[in-house]
């Protein structure tokens, strides 16, 4: 079983997931490493839930994990930031403040609204929807680029529920463009996320197409991860990430640890 390196547990606002019964199952599944990477999301509040973590405590009690799962289990001490154009400064004072493995940089609110919410797409079509998702995504980078990989590209497309509406990667390929050529200047990688396909999507985010784009513009740094937020989703579909991976060009994924790239053959 490949590593998983996108993974959330009870520090999470929205998961309850033991550690200890997801890294049990990481060993049942024969893992040699995971990550977890839970959410720090700043000013995110949501039904009363804050997406926010306190990083010494998180980092020391995963190190006492680490330690003792040490020889059965390698685990690496990730996060993942929301990214947002007036949170750069922040999410870099955040960064520094423990020794972290590996960041996950992604795209979860949108003009304060998550696209996981039906307000979102209130409004206005599917397109202008996926559309103002993109565009934050490019500004993000604008300003943010304390991270190492940018999370599920296009996550906002798991959410949308307009009737007949058939998502094309293609249809916005110029924030697409714009979006993984700055993460390539940035020496910045992509992530290919499983979570879309438990929760009923027809494909994995980023789709296949673009995950192929950023292969045909020279992108080698990638990362598998379920988004689990319970540990039976652990490695979900990583059989087909693999074959998925292999026809879009790649020889290698990639794990972190100390914020640097570990290229693995398959």
């Amino acid at each position: 079983m490949l590593p998983d390196f996108h993974n959330h547990t009870c520090f999470s606002g929205d998961s309850s997931q033991d550690i200890r019964e997801l890294l049990d199952h990481a060993v049942e599944l024969g893992m040699p490493s995971i990550c977890i990477t839970d959410h720090q999301d700043f000013d995110y509040v949501e039904d009363g839930v804050s997406f926010t973590i306190d990083p010494v405590k998180y980092y020391e009690t995963l190190k006492n994990f680490q330690k003792e799962y040490a020889g059965r289990l390698d685990l690496r001490i990730g996060v993942e930031t929301g990214l947002g154009k007036e949170f750069a400064s922040r999410l870099a004072d955040f960064t520094r403040l423990v020794p972290f493995d590996f960041i996950i940089g992604s795209i979860h609110v949108v003009s304060g609204i998550d696209p996981y919410y039906d307000i979102y797409w209130e409004g206005k079509s599917a397109k202008q929807a996926i559309s103002q998702y993109f565009e934050a995504s490019v500004e993000a980078l604008e300003t943010c680029h304390d991270f190492d990989i940018f999370g599920h590209i296009d996550y906002g497309v798991r959410y949308c529920k307009e009737p007949g509406f058939v998502y094309n990667p293609l249809d916005y390929i110029d924030y697409l463009d714009a979006l993984l050529k700055k993460l390539l200047s940035l020496g910045k990688g992509i992530e290919l996320n499983t979570g879309g396909l438990y929760k009923g999507a027809n494909h994995t985010n980023p789709h296949p197409a673009i995950i192929k784009r950023y292969r045909e513009l020279g992108g080698e740094i990638i990362t598998l991860g379920s988004d689990d937020h319970q540990a039976k989703y652990l490695g979900y579909a990583f059989d087909q990430a693999q074959d998925l991976l292999k026809d879009c060009g790649f020889k290698y994924y990639c794990t972190f640890k100390d914020r640097k790239a570990e290229f693995h053959k398959f």
